[in-house]
């Protein structure tokens, strides 16, 4: 994950793919097996899931997804108990949308839990998900004194892959499925512990430029600029995959060997398989076809957010008119962003509300035209506001675009550049130019955003934004289980 300093805590990537459980021959199950054995006699290579045909034009594969609690309980051959184990190791971003994945499995009669940092505690304690912490906190690293540097990459991510195997493995033995995102190091060690335990594999992006296609040049990684004269889609990608051979191939297959796994000689596509999910909206994020990945794009894992607004929100909110709201997430913000936004909002005439987030942004004054806010239920809040100043991320782009709220973008990093894009080109707000504002380029770019055009826009868009991603991907993770373990699979 890089910094805003061109300095690295570690690549983030975040795609998925899906794997049938390998059989047991003359076996009941999997679970007849030692936790850990690995199954011989089969390959790991993934296959596509049938698809569930929803509303709004997700494409539709063979077969389909259990329609109701009871049929998702019946797994056509008797009833069973799913269980799924979901990993991640990330900032804030990386945890939310396992969240609604986790809260929708649920509901659908599956057990569940979530293997993540340890920062996410209260997140999942709210909605009574399980959680199996692993690694040290994240916020630490991201927001520390000294960012970690490029050269301390390949250690970092042995690190993160060793918790992996030494967490996720005993976290998902008896698990039917495991759904991997996060830093690519994380889902790199959750591909083994699948592979090592012989069952089902998914791993999901957050936004389509993490996934190889010729429509895209690839995200470079840390310390790896792709040469910018060279627009070969085939000679990017091979340059693509050196990197992740160099930065993240020795520390994989240390570990694989060592738990009885055979080394590989393409880390990324290993990872991320031929049949990835994007867990994107199709409005904001769409994948474009023809591309050799066989990608599911299910939409935004989304969970319906019930919380109200503090009183102190919701007394400033009513004191006047919508204020501006800024934020960072979990990033590390701009220095002195704080009063930039604050100067550059008073100065078009509108009221600040400040998202404290890791960076913890406040107000400079005491002035009553500007408000802090922490964790706070962002689906009920964005409707409330004038506009949305923003790092971004996937999650906040998407809640804002689905407010209907107009939007500024001040990409940070990874992915950030790709939404401010959407944003612009979309027409529902304005991407800043780069990752430090200033007063004058922020109130330029908010008086774009605040026009009754970008407004008008914003609110048509939103009408677009697809609110049922979790419950695709619940019912397609369902549906696989339910068809292996059906006797036509056996």
């Amino acid at each position: 994950m890089a910094t805003p300093g061109g300095e690295v805590l570690l690549e983030r990537r975040t795609t998925g793919a899906v794997e049938p459980r390998r059989a047991v021959r003359g076996a009941a199950s999997r679970r007849d097996c030692h936790p850990g054995q690995t199954i011989k006699g089969k390959d790991h290579r993934s296959l596509p899931l049938p698809t569930y045909s929803a509303p709004g034009g997700l494409r539709q594969g063979p077969g389909r997804a259990a329609e109701s609690l009871a049929e998702a309980r019946n797994c056509g051959n008797g009833g069973c108990d799913v269980r799924v184990v979901l990993s991640t190791y990330g900032g804030r971003g990386d945890v939310e949308p396992l969240v609604g994945l986790a809260v929708r499995l649920r509901t659908l009669g599956t057990e569940v839990r979530v293997c993540a940092p340890p920062d996410c505690a209260d997140r999942l304690a709210e909605v009574g998900v399980p959680l199996v912490p692993v690694g040290p906190p994240v916020r630490p690293l991201l927001h520390g004194v000294t960012a970690p540097s490029v050269a301390d990459v390949p250690r970092r991510a042995a690190a993160v892959i060793a918790a992996q195997l030494d967490t996720l493995a005993p976290a998902a033995e008896g698990c039917d499925a495991l759904v991997a995102t996060g830093l690519f190091p994380a889902a790199a060690g959750a591909r083994s512990v699948a592979e090592k335990l012989g069952i089902q594999y998914v791993y999901a992006a957050y936004c389509p430029i993490f996934l190889p296609s010729p429509h895209h040049r690839p995200h470079p990684l840390p310390g790896r600029p792709l040469p910018p004269d060279v627009t070969d889609s085939q000679v990017l990608n091979d340059l693509d995959v050196q990197s992740y051979n160099a930065l993240f191939g020795e520390a994989l297959n240390i570990h694989r060997v060592s738990i009885g796994l055979p080394p590989v000689d393409n880390v990324r596509d290993h990872v991320i398989t031929d049949h990835p999910w994007l867990a994107a909206d199709p409005t904001l994020g769409p994948w474009q076809d023809p591309a050799e990945l066989d990608v599911m794009q299910t939409g935004a894992w989304i969970l319906p957010d019930e919380r109200p607004l503090p009183a102190g929100v919701e007394a400033f909110l009513n004191a006047g008119a919508p204020p501006v709201y800024v934020g960072f997430g979990s990033m590390r913000a701009p220095k002195d962003v704080a009063r930039v936004a604050i100067d550059a909002i008073r100065a078009l005439g509108h009221r600040a509300l400040v998202g404290r987030g890791w960076a913890d942004l406040a107000p400079t004054d005491t002035r009553d035209d500007c408000f802090a806010v922490g964790e706070v239920n962002q689906q009920a809040l964005f409707g409330r506001v004038a506009a949305v100043v923003h790092h971004g991320g996937a999650g906040t782009t998407t809640a804002a675009a689905r407010a209907g709220v107009p939007q500024v973008v001040v990409p940070q990093m990874a992915d950030q550049p790709y939404w401010a894009g959407r944003v612009a080109d979309l027409g529902i707000g304005a991407a800043h130019d780069g990752p430090t504002p200033t007063t004058e380029s922020l109130s330029a770019a908010l008086s774009t955003a605040l026009t009754p055009k970008t407004r008008v826009r914003a609110t048509a868009v939103a009408g677009t934004i697809r609110t049922d991603g979790a419950t695709v991907a619940a019912k397609l993770l369902i549906d696989a289980v339910s068809r292996e373990r059906s006797p036509a699979s056996a």
